[in-house]
């Protein structure tokens, strides 16, 4: 049982579950407002399931996907991130054991939505199929500079309305405002990423959303964009709910201004100094040794920005539904 339980842990580690977090907090938010509506708590965390194995899957097809190219691409394997694909260069797992990992994580994801077709209608179904097209061909929009597009709609309308819908049966507009409030920060995240490959990508001739603007100084602007975007939108969901509690998500605006700093001095040699509000950033020791510090660094600032407004957002929910 401890080896299995080993192997688990292992394997949620290729698929680079640091990102997981950020999944089940989304899955917070929109679980919490169905709950103020009385929804179906078992039918919220079967969904959760059903979201973090996709996610994992999603993950591994990425890695599997982009190590096929990196293998044909000496140059892109001498810019690239040290950490990228790290499992697979350094003989961890092998590609016909990736590849049985994503049938099984995608297994697991479609008993999951079966199970919730029947208990909350055929319209699951629909709702599971745009997922599984969404997390087939995540890698391919990431080659043409669409992967943002699939993350919202994959993290926004599709996560927030689906688990709406099976605790209640229902649609809500209120939802989808929160489902834009929340996907912002995700694909704040998810920016940062492509930002901090720039150089790597652009040597792979990758067609992410950065290297299609081909200045990093002009891409980074975007940052700004989304994480604007994530803040009018939780000012036009408190008005329209008339939750002022919402508002305290504002509170996160310094740590937003600190990731796009961050992602404007990045170097991959520069080692910066951890402070308490950086934290959480775990593995430290690791990323120093590897060489990939200030990576994980700015990366994990974006990954806490995003999980800090998602705890926000659910207390203020709470605070609505018991005041």
């Amino acid at each position: 049982m401890k080896k299995l339980f080993e192997r688990f842990l292992f394997w949620v580690d290729c698929s680079r579950a640091f990102a997981l977090p950020m999944t089940v907090m989304s899955w917070l938010v929109v679980f919490l407002w169905g709950i103020k509506q009385n929804g179906s708590i078992l039918n919220g965390v079967l969904a959760l399931i059903g979201i973090v194995f996709a996610h994992l899957a999603t993950n591994l097809i990425d890695d599997y996907c982009d190590y096929k190219i990196l293998c044909k691409d000496e140059k892109y394997i001498k810019s690239a991130q040290k950490c990228k694909c790290a499992h697979l260069f350094e003989g961890r797992v092998t590609l016909p054991a990736i590849r049985r990992m994503i049938i099984l994580y995608c297994l697991v994801a479609s008993i999951i939505g079966l199970i919730l077709t029947f208990k909350a209608g055929f319209t699951v179904i629909w709702l599971a199929l745009i997922g599984a097209a969404v997390t087939l061909l995540y890698q391919k929009c990431s080659l043409v500079g669409l992967s943002e597009l699939a993350v919202f709609v994959a993290y926004g309308p599709l996560m927030f309305e689906g688990v709406y819908f099976v605790m209640t049966k229902t649609f809500s507009f209120e939802v989808l405002l929160l489902s834009f409030a929340v996907v912002s920060f995700t694909l704040g995240f998810l920016y940062v990423h492509t930002l901090l490959d720039f150089d790597g990508d652009m040597t792979s001739h990758k067609k992410t959303l950065c290297c299609r603007i081909g200045d990093k100084n002009k891409a980074q602007k975007l940052l700004v964009f989304f994480y604007g975007i994530g803040y009018i939108m939780t000012a036009v969901l408190s008005y329209l709910s008339h939750n002022f509690y919402v508002l305290t998500t504002f509170l996160t605006l310094p740590l937003a201004i600190i990731t796009y700093n961050e992602t404007a001095i990045f170097e991959k040699s520069r080692i910066p100094h951890v402070h308490w509000w950086n934290l959480p950033f775990e593995n430290q020791k690791f990323y120093l040794q590897e060489g990939s510090f200030g990576f994980y660094f700015t990366l994990f600032q974006a990954r806490n920005l995003m999980m800090q407004f998602c705890i926000l957002m659910s207390i203020s929910i709470l605070l609505q539904k018991v005041l």
